[in-house]
């Protein structure tokens, strides 16, 4: 797939979450290491784990459709012509998707703003992280996953894109 301008975004959120990948298996190896070498386990591991993992996971969602790599259940509309489903999925992104996951952002980035405020911590763990970076990767991750739907619908809508094929 050529390298277009819009999709540096998702580019960059994907390159974000596989450095997040690296340090998490850095912690869970040292966290291993400490558990049975040292037999010293860390307080912090779990939260790291967890955090990471969620910011990953959402870091890479603008990426994966991107590249049209996430679970698609097509057994109805495959059966319809090109350009009804190019419509449906535009229609779906723009009417349903969009306003969700967009939404999920707005109320994701209140949430990482409140906690940076506040200087919220995590309150069941021991060791108490500040939860404001972890807010505001999910907030970064939603908003581009909500950036990439919106380039996808102009895509189908501009039969540039079809649904199920990576190229455009």
């Amino acid at each position: 797939m050529k390298n277009r301008w819009y999709n540096w975004p998702a580019q960059a959120l994907l390159a974000v979450a596989s450095s997040m990948a690296l340090i998490m298996v850095l912690v869970m190896i040292y966290e291993v290491f400490a558990r049975y070498a040292l037999n010293s386990p860390t307080l912090w591991a779990f939260d790291i784990s967890y955090m990471l993992n969620g910011c990953i996971f959402l870091l890479g969602c603008a990426y994966a459709l991107k590249e049209e790599t996430h679970v698609r259940v097509d057994f109805l509309s495959s059966r319809l012509k090109p350009a009804v489903q190019r419509g449906l999925n535009a229609a779906f992104y723009l009417l349903v998707l969009v306003p969700t996951i967009g939404g999920l952002a707005f109320i994701a980035s209140r949430r990482a703003w409140h906690a940076f405020v506040t200087g919220e911590v995590e309150h069941v763990s021991p060791w108490a992280p500040v939860m404001w970076p972890f807010y505001l990767a999910l907030a970064v991750g939603l908003a581009g996953l909500t950036y990439q739907l919106i380039v996808d619908a102009v895509l189908f809508i501009g039969n540039r894109k079809q649904p199920g094929t990576k190229e455009h």
